[in-house]
This record gives C-alpha cells, sequence and structure tokens, in this order.
C-alpha cells in the first residue's frame, strides 16, 4: 500500500478521526507511547501499561475475546480509562508484536496470572 493509495481514504476520514490518524503516526514516528513503557524485567519486555506489570497484549486479547472496557477495568481496578485508550492506539500500530505476543503465551493460564499481581493472594 502506497500514500497515493491511502490518500482518498485519508481524505474521507472526519476531523476527530484525522487527528486520531494524525496522533497515532506522530507516537509511531517517535517511537513514544502515551501510558506504556518496555523494561525488559517486567512482563518479558513486553509493553505494559505504566505503573502496571499488565502487558497490552494481555488486554488486547481479552478485547479479542470479546470483553468489554467496562468489565476489562472491573477486572483490573487499578486501571483507568485513559490507560485501554492508550492500550488500543499502541495494539493497532503494533499488531505483529501483539499478534506474536499472544500467540506466545497462549498456553499459559493468563487470568490467573494477572490477577494476582493486582490482588492480593487469598
Amino acid at each position: 500500500m502506497t500514500l497515493s493509495d491511502l490518500e482518498p481514504q485519508l481524505l474521507s476520514l472526519s476531523r476527530a478521526e484525522k487527528a486520531q490518524v494524525v496522533q497515532m503516526l506522530a507516537l509511531d514516528v517517535a517511537n513514544v507511547w502515551a501510558g506504556i513503557e518496555k523494561n525488559p524485567g517486567v512482563a518479558g519486555g513486553s509493553a505494559c501499561i505504566v505503573r502496571t506489570r499488565i502487558p497490552v497484549w494481555a488486554l488486547e486479547n481479552y478485547r479479542r475475546l470479546g470483553w468489554s472496557e467496562a468489565r476489562i477495568l472491573e477486572n483490573y481496578p487499578t486501571l483507568r480509562a485513559s490507560d485501554l485508550v492508550n492500550t488500543w492506539l499502541y495494539a493497532d500500530a503494533h499488531k505483529e508484536e501483539i499478534e506474536q505476543a499472544i500467540k506466545e503465551n497462549e498456553n499459559e493460564p493468563l487470568a490467573g496470572k494477572l490477577i494476582r499481581i493486582n490482588r492480593p493472594p487469598r
């Protein structure tokens, strides 16, 4: 796909959608993502929500499984709605990275690990 192919589609977007595209491109070019960080010693170096050890790929996987944002926030009380906005922007811009992480972690007991991080063990 080339820029010439995209131009008609970009021009047909609303002002709000264009602003979102500009934000996404600016973040991608700068390789800086608000609210998202990677640390080698946290979650295997996966992109995570700041202040947490919750990987972006895990939340994206829940979204693919049909979880609503309300359900995600209910199960992760430390998260904010803005964290999910940042997560979706990052996931949409890094599809291959997220897909690979989901595949690598398919056989892991995901929910138990993540919930245990957010809540003290019983």
